[in-house]
C-alpha cells in the first residue's frame, strides 16, 4: 500500500472516508461480536490512538512493535487472549458489499465444529474487485477446500475472514510464519470448508484498488 503506508498503518487507509479497520470491526461488531484483538506492529501508536476513539466492540492490543509475525505468527502470540473457544481472523485489507443477509453471520451460522478445523469467507474470482490472482482454492460440493495447486486457475480467493479452532495454532513454529500453516494442518485432516460469499468482494491491498472499491461501494450504496 505504499506510498500511502509511508505515514500511517496499512488499517487506517480510507475507503470512501472510512478506515479498513472501522469497515472490519463495524462487521464484527453488527455479527454480535464483542471483544476484538488488534495485533500492532506499523505506526502501532497511530492505530492505538484510533482504536481508543471507538467504543464497540471492545478492544485489546496485541503488540508486536519488536517483531512483525506475519500472519500465523501474530495469530500464536494473540492467542491467550483469544481464550481456548475458536475465534475469527480478519484481514483488514478486507471489505465487501453484503448479499441479503451479513456474511459474517452466515459464517457463524454455518461453523460445525463436528467436521471443521477451519471455515473460510471465499469470494467468487469472477465478481472480485482487487484482486489479481488465479485463485487459491476448488470446493467439492460438501464445501470442503482444496489448493489450487498445479492447476491453471481455481474459482474461489480467500477472502481474508475464517473461523479458527485454536487447536490447529499449537505446536506452530516461533516469530514469524503464515498462517498457511494452519490452513495446511486443517487441508490434512479434510477439515477446511469454505462458505461462499454473497455480494460483492472488494480487496483494497493496493494504492490504485481504493478508487475502484469507492466507485463500488457508491453503486451498492452500502
Amino acid at each position: 500500500m505504499l506510498p500511502i503506508t509511508a505515514t500511517m498503518p496499512k488499517p487506517l487507509v480510507k475507503v470512501a472516508g472510512r478506515s479498513l479497520i472501522d469497515f472490519a470491526l463495524d462487521k464484527l461488531h453488527e455479527a454480535g461480536v464483542e471483544s476484538v484483538v488488534v495485533n500492532v506492529h506499523h505506526f502501532a501508536d497511530m492505530l492505538e490512538a484510533h482504536l481508543r476513539t471507538r467504543e464497540t466492540p471492545r478492544i485489546v492490543i496485541s503488540d508486536e512493535r519488536s517483531e512483525l509475525l506475519e500472519t500465523g505468527g501474530g495469530v500464536k502470540k494473540a492467542l491467550p487472549l483469544l481464550g481456548s473457544d475458536p475465534f475469527i481472523t480478519f484481514n483488514s485489507d478486507s471489505l465487501w458489499i453484503e448479499g441479503q443477509e451479513p456474511n459474517l453471520k452466515r459464517l457463524v451460522k454455518a461453523w460445525d465444529p463436528e467436521q471443521m478445523d477451519i471455515l473460510m469467507l471465499v469470494a467468487p474470482l469472477s465478481t472480485s474487485i482487487g484482486f489479481e490472482s488465479r485463485g487459491d482454492f476448488h470446493q467439492d460440493g460438501d464445501g470442503r477446500l482444496r489448493r489450487r495447486g498445479t492447476d491453471d486457475s481455481a474459482p474461489f480467493a480467500y477472502a481474508g475472514v475464517a473461523i479458527v479452532k485454536p487447536e490447529l495454532v499449537h505446536g506452530t513454529p516461533e516469530g514469524a510464519f503464515s498462517a498457511n500453516a494452519f490452513y495446511d494442518r486443517a487441508i490434512a485432516k479434510d477439515r477446511l470448508y469454505g462458505l461462499c460469499m454473497e455480494g460483492q468482494w472488494l480487496h483494497v491491498g493496493e494504492p490504485q484498488a481504493i478508487a475502484e472499491a469507492e466507485k463500488c461501494l457508491a453503486a451498492g450504496k452500502r
